[in-house]
């Protein structure tokens, strides 16, 4: 395949700061690159790799960039130039895995533009990074890991993540093109006092709303509501047939409201100002 990408998302949240760190190969009519991008609560670096150095596994977190590392077990980094100086380790613990793939039975399904895999929900780290002159200590923190393969991201989508108290939670709807049918992909998962709440096209879920940064969901008699409140968004590159043409915007932190609901009755209900939110539709 001469169009593709391959990345993973490593989220990275003490009580105070928010770090994500996004490790990439992509391609486009056979030209090869590779790059690592990181956004914080108030700043964004987008740092182009040699392709040839860069070893990235499609199915497990795992990149390799020596002396900097990526793995499920934790992060290493020893990289400078002229305008970024990033150092430090994490390690990883503790890890929520899903009980099944997130993509369902679309993960079987060939010439999807991009699928998604997660790695671990909510698990602890404990380091620190250096970012320039920012320094991130994480000690009994919390971390969350997912991945993206494929050679596009939706031309339309939302996409969250937030911690909450002893939970997690992740929401992304997303145009899906499949040859000559066109859809509203969803996949939710929320994990709550240790089970695991999932709502997926696969098993029935509809939108019910999505406008004004606000979005509805319904499968059975589980509604599940999240809208972006406010926060300032930095850009992120992303693929277009495997090119890093596309700008998109992220908020690591921003402010937003979450409410699940079984029947009339409130399962999770919370405002957070640490969410992270990509909101690629027309508001």
């Amino acid at each position: 395949m001469n169009n593709f990408f391959s990345g993973w998302y490593f989220k990275c949240q003490n009580k105070e700061q928010t770090l994500a760190l996004i490790p990439a190969v992509h391609s486009f009519n056979g030209k090869k690159g590779a790059s690592l991008q990181i956004i914080t609560d108030d700043s964004y670096f987008y740092l182009p790799l040699d392709h040839r150095r860069l070893q990235i596994d499609k199915h497990e977190p795992y990149a390799a960039y020596a002396p900097s590392f990526f793995t499920p077990h934790g992060i290493k980094l020893n990289l400078s130039t002229h305008s970024l100086r990033a150092f430090g380790k994490l390690s990883f613990s503790h890890f929520t895995p899903l009980r099944y793939d997130i993509m369902g039975p679309f993960n079987l399904v060939p010439f999807m533009e991009c699928r998604h895999n997660i790695f671990s929900m909510r698990h602890r780290l404990d380091g620190s990074l250096t970012i320039n002159e920012q320094t991130y200590t994480f000690h009994n923190s919390l971390g969350y890991i997912e991945g993206d393969r494929g050679h596009s991201f939706p031309k339309e989508y939302l996409w969250s993540h937030c911690f909450f108290a002893d939970g997690s939670l992740m929401l992304s709807v997303a145009h899906i093109p499949l040859g000559p049918i066109n859809f509203t992909g969803i996949i939710s998962v929320i994990i709550l006092n240790k089970k695991e709440y999932r709502l997926a096209t696969y098993l029935g879920a509809k939108l019910l709303k999505l406008q004004n940064r606000e979005v509805v969901i319904r499968q059975g008699d589980l509604t599940l509501t999240a809208s972006l409140l406010a926060g300032s968004s930095y850009p992120l590159r992303a693929p277009v047939f495997g090119e890093m043409s596309r700008t998109i915007k992220e908020s690591a932190s921003s402010l937003a409201y979450y409410h699940l609901t079984k029947g009339s009755q409130t399962l999770l209900e919370f405002k957070s100002p640490r969410a992270s939110f990509e909101y690629e539709y027309p508001s």
